[in-house]
């Protein structure tokens, strides 16, 4: 049984109590909040036996062996090292930080006190991003990537009436390519690795992130197209381009229907199932982790969480995209 203590109370964390429900071994321990009230309200509604409004104590009691976090992406790192440095695991929601200066950071916090630290990208531990890699060979040599997640925010009407919530803060280093445009991002650098050039566009909103973006990468005989956004929609499916077949993704951020559909006519289903909950699969490959000693993971390892976090300071820079963090 691992015992979790959460950090954030938000939509995010009833989810993933939700999909950690029917998981034996885990067992829900504890709540941070840094209000009280809050707290009391979440423990409540999740029956849960502790509660904090501060973190260290959370973090140095014997109430829990791991954490997930789910707070702004700008705490990301200071509360996952100090967890880290009083022998707690991590599971930390994507981003796993607001730069590659707090990822390289956070890896060395969690190599020095022998925990693990994984970084809470679910597309690419799903049975069918699994299905997208052993079936890669059939498509032949790929040429290209493409990977679009839009999704109009329902924050951008607020911000759009003179309202700046979290989402669109760079306070909290927010924004679309952080939000959304990581889940493009990850599953290809799992898939291909790191890309030797990377061009961005976008949009920048007024209060200083990224409304809505696209990348161009280059990699030696292939390349990259990721869109993302958050003041616009799209009906996209995202796609891997093979020069005998592709294979079309009905979601790249959750991936539920896979398909290749080849050169000469023939389409051929490789969806598996998945249970509706699509947290569940990188909760228990964290659980299983832990329990098999391991401090890194294979998939979401601490070199792939690197890769995309320079891929998107790369884009940033291009952008003017700056955070606080940054500084």
């Amino acid at each position: 049984m691992i015992r979790f203590g959460v950090i954030g109370t938000n939509w995010i964390t009833d989810e993933f109590i939700k999909a950690a429900g029917k998981i034996n071994d885990f067992s829900l321990t504890a709540v941070y909040s840094r209000s009280e009230e809050r707290a009391g309200q979440f423990a409540e509604k999740w029956d849960i036996p502790n509660t904090f409004t501060d973190l260290g104590t959370m973090a140095a009691s014997d109430a829990l062996d791991a954490v997930y976090i789910a707070s702004p992406n700008s705490y990301h790192a200071q509360q996952a090292i100090l967890c880290m440095n009083h022998g707690k695991h991590v599971l930390c929601e994507k981003p796993l930080a607001s730069n590659t200066e707090e990822v390289r950071q956070m890896i060395e916090a969690a190599k020095k006190n022998n925990v693990l630290l994984m970084e809470a990208l679910k597309s690419v531990l799903m049975p069918n991003f699994y299905s997208i890699a052993e079936n890669l060979h059939k498509v032949g040599k790929v040429r290209r990537y493409f990977a679009s997640y839009c999704q109009y925010s329902s924050r951008y009407d607020t911000y759009k009436a003179g309202t700046i919530l979290n989402a669109f803060n760079p306070e909290f280093s927010n924004g679309s390519l952080m939000d959304l445009g990581i889940y493009c991002i990850y599953p290809m650098v799992v898939l291909f690795g790191s890309p030797e050039q990377v061009k961005a566009s976008g949009v920048m909103l007024d209060s200083g992130v990224d409304g809505e973006g696209s990348i161009v990468l280059q990699y030696p005989e292939m390349d990259a197209v990721v869109m993302y956004s958050k003041i616009t929609d799209s009906a996209l499916p995202s796609e891997i381009q093979g020069e005998t077949g592709n294979i079309v993704i009905d979601k790249i951020n959750q991936p539920e229907k896979v398909e290749i559909r080849y050169r000469d006519g023939r389409v051929e289903d490789i969806s598996v199932p998945q249970g509706a909950r699509s947290m569940t699969y990188e909760i228990e490959h964290f659980i299983g982790l832990i329990q098999s000693g391991d401090v890194e993971s294979p998939v979401n390892s601490h070199l792939n969480s690197m890769k995309a976090m320079k891929i998107m300071d790369e884009a940033r820079r291009q952008l003017g995209l700056v955070y606080p963090a940054d500084k």
